[in-house]
């Protein structure tokens, strides 16, 4: 039975690649055990860091585009290519930390 909870705490984990969100509510509601639900939620809450960021992302570059005029534009291009890179590189961060979590609780433990 313990296996199966490592298991199911390091696919939680390993779900941001494959469905972000669905995996860890599901599991959280569903599975009565409190290492596994704790497991899931952190798995969880480090999913919502990239959505988040996304949103923010679409939101201003949106802003962007309907509030600027066109002789403005360049710089404000540049400003979202350079958030954009630091976008990718905190979801890059964050799917692996998510990958050495699920590492960790398969092999090592709760």
């Amino acid at each position: 039975m313990e296996n199966n909870n490592k298991i199911l705490s390091a696919i939680c984990y390993v779900s941001l690649l494959f469905a972000p969100f669905l995996l860890p509510i599901i599991v959280y509601f569903v599975i009565k055990d409190k290492e596994v639900k704790y497991h899931a939620k952190r798995a969880m809450l480090s999913h919502s860091i990239p959505t988040v960021l996304s949103i923010l992302l679409v939101i201003l570059g949106l802003i962007g585009v309907f509030s600027m005029n066109y002789d403005n534009m360049n710089g404000y291009i540049m400003k979202m290519f350079i958030l954009m890179g630091i976008y990718f590189a905190i979801t890059i961060g964050v799917i692996i930390w998510n990958l050495v979590q699920a590492y960790r609780v398969f092999r090592v433990g709760f």
